[in-house]
């Protein structure tokens, strides 16, 4: 990846989530390519978008979002352009 242009991957979270937490560690499982660290809680918007929902791991490329839970297989289905 070179410095101008931003991961195609972003998560997320809120500041201390448990299930957060969680989905970094299936992330760091499948060996996931860099993404960016999104935290909502100081955006409105995306706190009406993603409240309910975090984590959630967007492919901006693609413009899909992988809803939690995932474990390691979904995850990795999804890094490689699965569902």
């Amino acid at each position: 990846m070179t410095a101008d242009r931003a991961p195609t991957y972003v998560l997320y979270q809120r500041d201390d989530c448990h299930l957060c937490d969680l989905a970094l560690e299936v992330l760091a499982s499948v060996r996931a390519p860099a993404f960016e660290s999104v935290f909502i809680d100081d955006d409105e918007a995306l706190e009406a978008r993603y409240g309910t929902r975090v984590p959630v791991l967007r492919d901006a490329a693609r413009g899909s979002e992988l809803d939690w839970p995932f474990d390691a297989a979904r995850a990795s289905d999804f890094l490689s352009g699965g569902a």
